[in-house]
């Protein structure tokens, strides 16, 4: 990324190779997932603070193979498959053909995993298993809604609150239901045919995907008493901190960190047929900006992918 701006910013450049540190792996990348961070982070916003100014590559969704390792590394040899979400918020470069990252913060890629769903599962599938396991606690009977179900988290956050016993309702466009139902959504609901909270009441839960003051008010109507709306994308509004208060209910707002055990946990679902990881397109690396395009249409179904 050469400045901040709008697609046409990206352009592909040889830069040297990175040089993996005491604790870290050199991982050929094989495919890199784009993730909304990505547009946002380009665009001058997401985590500028701790990415900085440009030039800087783009990308923290990586999946390859180990080329090379410190001597000090145990958890993974040369040639092992491996897929993480290294070094986030701060720069890891996935748009590239190598990539440097802690051992830690990989992970050994499922068989039954390809390089390209692999690649699209990081970020958007530690963000879903934080927020919903480590955070929500969901569990047996949880009513849950999640808003942009068939999204890149949404499709993954769906799977894994079944998974755990939960009762799901996902909001997407209504050609998108089938789709919902296939991942194990129980109550679909068309959000642009009528208002979701005149279709929905007394839910634990809210992953919202949307975010924004809107959305958060509109969300605390459904949630019960004591019931948690959490906000992925932005901080919580003001206004929605105040109305939660006073609804007795509880606002929040979250941010994946990368977790070597969470995309272990992540991979023992793959590999249990409990967790599919849907491709909307794939692109090569010299066609990012065509990527950002297609994920900044916000009409993605699942993950969209770079192949180097």
């Amino acid at each position: 990324m050469a400045a901040t701006g709008g697609p046409e910013v990206l352009e592909l450049r040889d830069v040297e190779r990175p040089e993996p540190i005491p604790t870290e792996v050199l991982v050929r990348v094989i495919a890199a997932g784009v993730n909304p961070v990505d547009w946002k982070t380009r665009q001058g916003g997401g985590f500028h603070d701790a990415v900085g100014d440009p030039p800087l590559i783009l990308g923290w969704d990586i999946a390859g193979v180990v080329e090379e390792i410190d001597p000090d590394v145990t958890r993974f040899a040369p040639g092992d498959r491996v897929f993480g979400m290294p070094w986030f918020p701060r720069v890891a470069g996935g748009y590239a053909e190598y990539a440097s990252s802690p051992a830690r913060q990989l992970a050994h890629t499922p068989e039954t995993l390809s390089d390209e769903q692999a690649g699209g599962l990081p970020l958007a599938g530690l963000t879903a298993w934080q927020a919903l396991v480590d955070f929500a606690q969901v569990g047996e009977g949880t009513r849950i809604l999640v808003h942009a179900a068939a999204g890149g988290v949404g499709h993954l956050a769906v799977q894994i609150a079944k998974t755990r016993g939960s009762y799901v309702i996902g909001t997407a466009r209504e050609e998108k239901h089938d789709f919902l139902r296939e991942l194990g959504v129980d109550e679909p609901i068309d959000y642009t045919a009528a208002p979701f909270e005149e279709a929905i009441s007394d839910v634990d839960i809210v992953l919202d995907l949307v975010g924004g003051e809107e959305y958060g008010l509109r969300s605390l109507e459904v949630l019960r008493e004591g019931g948690l709306w959490i906000s992925i994308p932005v901080d919580v509004p003001a206004a929605v901190t105040v109305a939660a208060r006073e609804q007795s209910k509880r606002a929040a707002s979250f941010l994946v960190e990368p977790d070597y055990a969470g995309l272990e946990s992540l991979a023992a679902l793959v590999e249990q047929g409990k967790l599919t990881v849907a491709i909307d397109e794939t692109f090569p690396l010299a066609q990012a900006a065509e990527a950002h395009r297609r994920l900044e249409d916000g009409r993605a179904r699942g993950k969209i992918v770079l192949l180097p």
